[in-house]
Formats: structure tokens, sequence, C-alpha cells
């Protein structure tokens, strides 16, 4: 539990999404495709699309650009593919968090995940795990229930903003627990595990 992995809750899957296109093309693609991370650099999220970049660059023979639109667990991004002209040539890495548990948990909605985007296809799927501070005093995940019943408040649990996915895991097991850890919210993975390993939260 040191270091590594303490509970698999879940998996996450990861898909590439655009605007709905305005018209077929014959000669697509001619030019650069902006991929569109709507979370900071660092993370799974941004990992993931820079590897399929990377890919789809070849395969395509043009060049992909990922660009990192963090904010709002992750809406802020998928309105910027949302408004993007719709030809295709800007893609949006969206999953659970951004088109259902966020969408769901804001109350000014500036977008429809059912109707704004065009699913592409899967990317990857991943297990949702927890993760501690390398010198959390607990060897086992029993203990880690414990610590976190201990500390409560004191507790510090960080997420990738409001309806990302680390957000409504940790709050599923937040609620199993029956404890309330004070929540850190990040513009994405990439910072919180720069805290995480700095011991500025207790875990994620």
């Amino acid at each position: 539990m040191r270091r590594v992995t303490a509970l698999s809750l879940a998996v996450s899957a990861f898909s590439l999404l655009m605007a709905p296109l305005a018209s077929a093309q014959t000669d697509y693609p001619n030019r650069a495709i902006t991929v569109v991370v709507p979370f900071a650099a660092g993370g799974a999220t941004d990992v993931i699309a820079r590897i399929v970049a990377e890919g789809m660059s070849r395969q395509l023979g043009k060049p992909i650009v990922v660009e990192n639109v963090a904010g709002a667990g992750g809406t802020l991004g998928s309105i910027r593919v949302m408004r993007a002209a719709p030809d295709g040539y800007t893609l949006l890495t969206g999953h659970m968090g951004t088109h259902a548990s966020s969408y769901a948990l804001y109350e000014k909605r500036k977008y429809d995940p059912r109707t704004d985007f065009e699913p592409i296809g899967l990317m990857a799927s991943a297990p949702i795990v927890v993760f501690g501070r390398k010198d959390l005093p607990a060897k086992t995940f029993q203990e880690f229930i414990a610590l976190m019943k201990e500390k409560g408040a004191d507790f510090k649990v960080g997420h990738s903003g409001v309806g990302s996915n680390a957000h409504l895991t940790c709050t599923l097991l937040n609620a199993l627990v029956g404890t309330k850890p004070t929540e850190i919210p990040y513009r994405g993975n990439g910072p919180l595990m720069n805290d995480l390993l700095g011991g500025a939260i207790d875990y994620s």
C-alpha cells in the first residue's frame, strides 16, 4: 500500500470524439489534426491521447497536435471541441467523466454529450485504483480504511476536478467507508500526482 495500488474500484474507458461532421469529405485528412485533452498534461488521459496520436499520425501521414484544455472536470475542453468547426480536424479525448458525470453535475450545461459529439472509437480502458503517499502509515487496505476513519477531515484526497472519474470514485469509496476527507481539486492528474509524490495530499 505504501507506493502502489490499494484498491481497484472500476474501469475507465477513454474514447475519441468529434463534433458531428457537416458534410462528407473525400480527401480527409489533408492537414494537421488537433486532439484536445480536457485535463492538464501528465495525467492518464493525456498520456493515452499522446500514444494514440503518435500512431494516428503515422497511419494518416499528417501531424497530430495534442492540446491540453483543462478545467471544470473536463467540460472546458469538451466545449472547445463542441464549438470547433465540424470538419473532423478537432477531436476530443473523452470518457465517463467528461460525457456523463461532469455534464450531470454542472448546473449550467453548454453542451449535450448525446448530440454535440460523434464517437470515433475506443482508445483504451484502465482500472481506477487508489494511491497513497509513499510514507502513509498503512501497509494493507484494511489499515488504510482504519486510517481514513481515524483522520476524517484531516485526511486529504486529491481529484482531477468535480465530475471527473477520480472525483466520483473517491466519493464512492468515501461513502462506502463512511468518512468525509478534505477534497483537493486539481486541473488534472499530472499536478495531482506531483502533490501526492511530494506528500501534500494523502491519497487519490
